[in-house]
């Protein structure tokens, strides 16, 4: 098994990393949490064209995959520049339709980007993310595949940029039965690996910021960086998100149910333990709305909660292999 990224990895990533950081990303996600996705839906636009949402699909349906270690990288850095709208939702309903047979002839215009997506899991959560933004509201109830033809109200959550709503009942039917299960057990699992991915990112981009600050900002004549109880705690938090980078990529490479949820559960107290370092260490200017650190800070436990929480992840670990 091999855990080392390729060095086509590495340069998928490195441009990736790049794109991203020339488009100005926090100004992309203060404006989707306002409501205006325009700028969002033009950068998801360009990752459709890098070829990010490719990866979840098979060459059948004009993608590249699956390729899930490939779409772990891509998701890290996503989360890294705090990438707004249902990305990982999109990679769910891609691997949902195209293991149905693609009843509904969207996946092209996912796979190329052209096509937003989001999908309520009813075993997962009753709301579809940023439903209000997507051109396909899909819901999964049961043994049975909806097309909504809308979605309620826009709930309030705890990162602006994260607008859950519940799609509205009823719609077209486009497929019942027990293939529907196993195919929400997949679509399922690959949200795991995305979300995963995009909470080791969300930590990253804590840490390095903290770290930048730490290195400015002084007290009594000398940077606070210097001092050991901040170096132990900047340190404690490199080490969560190092430990989990492997679980990571391992659950990549292996797609078991036990392997994906330990993946899950470590990366999103490792973000969530990089957020609270971010916090104490930018002390009273650390949790305003003006400061960039700000976008990051609010994704940190979302993310950790969102397609299972800690305690949903750890007793699936426990469980064993899913049949």
């Amino acid at each position: 098994m091999r855990f080392l990224p390729t060095d086509e990895q590495r340069a998928f990533a490195r441009s990736l990393d790049a794109m991203l950081t020339a488009a100005g990303t926090p100004g992309i996600v203060r404006a989707w949490a306002a409501g205006d996705p325009g700028p969002g839906r033009a950068l998801w636009a360009r990752l459709g064209a890098a070829g990010v949402f490719a990866l979840a699909a098979p060459e059948a349906y004009e993608g590249v995959g699956p390729l899930p270690a490939e779409l772990a990288h891509a998701f890290v850095e996503s989360g890294r520049h705090a990438v707004p709208g249902p990305l990982v939702e999109t990679v769910a309903a891609t691997v949902l339709l195209a293991e149905l047979g693609d009843p509904a002839k969207r996946l092209p215009g996912l796979v190329a980007g052209e096509t937003v997506a989001t999908l309520a899991l009813d075993v997962c959560s009753p709301y579809a993310l940023d439903a209000d933004a997507a051109d396909v509201v899909l819901a999964v109830t049961g043994d049975e595949v909806w097309l909504a033809p809308g979605h309620g109200e826009v709930r309030v959550s705890a990162d602006p940029a994260r607008r859950p709503a519940p799609p509205l009942p009823g719609g077209e039917l486009l497929a019942a039965g027990p293939a529907v299960r196993a195919a929400a057990r997949r679509a399922r699992d690959w949200a795991l690996l995305a979300t995963a991915a995009q909470s080791l990112g969300v930590g990253l981009a804590l840490l390095d910021r903290t770290v930048a600050y730490a290195r400015q900002r002084t007290q009594f004549g000398a940077p606070i960086g210097s001092f050991q109880a901040v170096k132990h705690r900047l340190a404690d938090t490199l080490l969560g998100l190092e430990f989990a980078r492997p679980l990571l990529f391992g659950a990549a490479l292996t797609c078991e149910s036990g392997d994906l949820a330990a993946a899950k559960v470590a990366t999103g107290e490792a973000a969530y333990a990089a957020a609270r370092t971010a916090l104490q260490i930018h002390g009273a200017v650390g949790y305003t709305d003006e400061l960039d650190l700000s976008l990051w800070l609010r994704k940190a436990r979302p993310l950790r909660d969102a397609w299972g929480t800690p305690s949903w992840c750890r007793a699936r670990v426990l469980a064993g292999p899913t049949p």
